[in-house]
């Protein structure tokens, strides 16, 4: 059997004994993004423990992909005031480009009842590419700083160098809108 035969694996929640596993997902597949986003922005490693931790408190539950008892790509997904957020999305590189990516966002996107968005580096065209084959939108220029301020916790830096795509696609004045909702109320988290 070849590796394509086995990429059928199940897609399940992941826990804390998942860690482990979870994070040697991340920094193998984010070795795509060495020398192709900004140097100041690169560190070694590409997620560490405690990065991880954080992201974990801060509520991103992950969901993963696993074959032959073998976790090879991680998705998570994050409640933000009344958006959810897809976070960390990574296929081990030997198994990329044989839907497993695409099994896990659809698996996140499935019961989707808000406004999905995703940041991404602007520099990572393979990763935008994927999320607009996929129904996302990019989000116009004048309005992914304000989505990213509102919705994540990221450097400015960070804010100069990334996207944002949205779905449903956030057109016309719709992010002002999104944003102006969530700056109003308190949603349940």
């Amino acid at each position: 059997m070849t590796q394509r035969d086995y990429a059928e694996g199940a897609i399940r929640r992941c826990g804390a004994d998942d860690t482990a596993d979870m994070l040697a997902i991340i920094n193998a597949a984010a070795e795509a993004y060495r020398g192709i986003i900004p140097a100041d922005r690169w560190h070694e490693p590409y997620m560490s423990s405690d990065e991880f931790a954080s992201e974990l408190a801060n509520g991103v539950t992950f969901s993963g992909c696993e074959t032959r008892d073998r976790l090879i790509g991680v998705m998570g997904v994050q409640r933000c005031h009344n958006v959810d957020l897809i976070r960390h999305a990574y296929v081990l590189p030997e198994w990329q480009g044989q839907g497993i990516g695409a099994r896990l966002l659809g698996h996140l996107c499935q019961n989707a009842e808000r406004p999905i968005l995703i940041g991404t580096w602007a520099a990572a065209g393979w990763a935008i590419r994927f999320y607009e084959q996929h129904g996302f939108a990019r989000v116009g220029d004048d309005d992914i700083a304000p989505l990213l301020r509102t919705y994540w916790t990221v450097p400015e830096r960070q804010i100069a160098t990334s996207v944002v795509l949205a779905s449903p696609p956030l057109a016309g004045a719709a992010a002002e809108q999104l944003i102006a909702a969530a700056t109003a109320t308190t949603f349940p988290e």
